[in-house]
């Protein structure tokens, strides 16, 4: 569905490096990394509103930098809130905003308008946070299009709006001739619609794998003594005065090891992941 290889963009103090990676078809791919790691750069330098020094991006086969208008008719993009136009209904935003599709769907926007209970006949400014989100979502998703691009979709929404829109995006790739790639910080999400992980750090994919894969494939580690071997096998460790908590692969723990085990969550590997061998907190 998607392939970006060898993408990069160097700004004032920040590389994109070399990222590259893949969207199957008919997956859901969660996007995460600190703030500032290269997530809406990566998203931006995909759309073409940042222009990047190089690598290649291709969607359905074909290459963004030569078929571009062909390109973007099969990619939606979302950044979140709906701030423009505070003053104009939403029902004049429609009108004008669906001339731009050749495959505008009238019969999928009144199902999520009908879904997410939005008015159109209220002014863009009289809409709360979450209920903004939803019409920036509703629209991007009512014209056909083959992939779907969210930057932090599911931000500014309480726990049931967020649930609902993970059912949504379920949905939306359930036939396998659709795909979703959204950035967020909350790997909660992540955790109950992801297929896949993509982990980006200053600048650098250091993850590309599926959620269950990624979770069973690592351990949370409880003990009290972290020796300086035991170090050496894990992947961040924190220290603290009963003792210590660490990250470790499962290939990496021996039989004679003596310390609690628990199942970590995409948060604990995002955090470990982050951290320096030897952090102490």
């Amino acid at each position: 569905m998607l392939k970006v290889e060898n993408l990069c963009k160097t700004f004032s103090g920040f590389k994109l490096d070399n990222v590259s990676f893949e969207i199957p078809a008919g997956a859901i791919v969660g996007f995460i990394g600190q703030n500032g790691a290269g997530k809406t750069t990566t998203l931006k330098c995909i759309m073409g509103s940042v222009l990047p020094d190089s690598g290649k991006i291709t969607v359905m086969g074909r290459e963004i930098a030569e078929n571009e208008t062909e390109c973007k008719k099969l990619i939606s993009f979302s950044s979140g809130t709906f701030e423009y136009y505070r003053n104009k209904k939403l029902t004049d935003i429609i009108a004008v905003y669906k001339t731009f599709f050749d495959e505008w769907s009238n019969e999928d926007f009144a199902r999520y308008l009908k879904e997410f209970n939005l008015d159109v006949n209220k002014r863009v400014k009289e809409l709360s946070a979450g209920m903004k989100v939803k019409f920036a979502l509703s629209l991007a998703m009512s014209h056909n299009a083959k992939l779907f691009i969210f930057d932090e979709p599911t931000s500014g929404l309480d726990p049931i709006a967020r649930d609902e829109l993970l059912d949504v995006f379920r949905d939306i790739v359930q036939q396998g001739d659709k795909s979703i790639l959204f950035s967020t910080h909350i790997t909660n999400d992540l955790e109950k619609c992801a297929d896949y992980v993509l982990f980006i750090k200053n600048g650098k994919i250091l993850l590309e794998e599926g959620k269950d894969e990624l979770l069973e494939s690592h351990c949370l580690i409880k003990g009290e003594e972290l020796t300086d071997e035991l170090k050496s096998r894990v992947i961040a460790f924190k220290e603290h005065a009963f003792g210590y908590t660490a990250l470790i692969k499962r290939d990496k723990i021996q039989s004679s090891d003596k310390f609690l085990t628990e199942k970590p969550t995409i948060d604990d590997i995002m955090i470990y992941y982050n951290k320096e061998v030897n952090a102490k907190c």
